[in-house]
């Protein structure tokens, strides 16, 4: 019965939606830090930790999403216009980071990635978060600083768990932020002071 049990969740581990390979925070600081695709791609199922900051990129290379392990990835200081819809395919994904880049949107995949914790999209030219970042119920912080937001979605305050939202170097009008903090009632959401400007929402 014992070898049955045991058979049975090999198995399961070896399902591409499961995620057997999910590490707490302490075991993942130990994971090594892959700083290049070509290194990565020699240990696919090794790689639990990704940095492709500072490459030059002008695009997302497919080959990440060939890594299903990964739950840290940093695209940082890139030159990319967008993130693609295969996103979504990183199932164990907790911390993203695409800070630092010529992104205009979200893809609503990233909906799809229940583990995230942590995402980073400071400094870009977002206009418009996904309805779909309210399937996030694990996200705790939040980085949108320093975008072209014209709106908040509603579906934000489905983030239970959301400690920091970061909106600092938006113009947002003083009810507008209001209207954010009232979604956001156990959230600490930073803006810069507010503006004369019409209300966004």
């Amino acid at each position: 019965m014992k070898k049955i049990l045991f058979l049975f969740c090999f198995l399961l581990c070896q399902l591409p939606t499961a995620n057997c390979q999910l590490l707490d925070s302490a075991a993942l600081a130990q994971q090594k830090t892959f700083f290049s695709l070509q290194d990565a791609l020699l240990k696919p199922d090794s790689v639990f930790k990704l940095n492709l900051s500072k490459k030059k990129l002008k695009e997302v290379p497919p080959q990440v999403f060939q890594f299903k392990n990964l739950q840290v990835l940093n695209l940082s200081k890139n030159s990319l216009k967008e993130i693609p819809p295969q996103i979504g395919q990183l199932k164990n994904l907790q911390n993203f980071n695409a800070a630092s880049n010529n992104l205009k949107r979200i893809p609503p995949e990233i909906g799809s990635l229940i583990n995230l914790v942590h995402i980073n999209f400071n400094r870009n030219l977002i206009e418009a978060i996904p309805f779909e970042i309210g399937n996030l119920s694990n996200l705790e912080i939040f980085e949108m600083w320093d975008n072209e937001l014209d709106t908040i979605p509603d579906e934000i305050k489905n983030l239970h768990n959301l400690r920091v939202l970061e909106l600092r170097g938006i113009l947002f009008s003083e009810e507008d932020q209001r209207y954010v903090k009232k979604l956001l009632p156990n959230c600490k959401v930073y803006f810069s002071p507010s503006c004369a400007c019409a209300n966004k929402f």
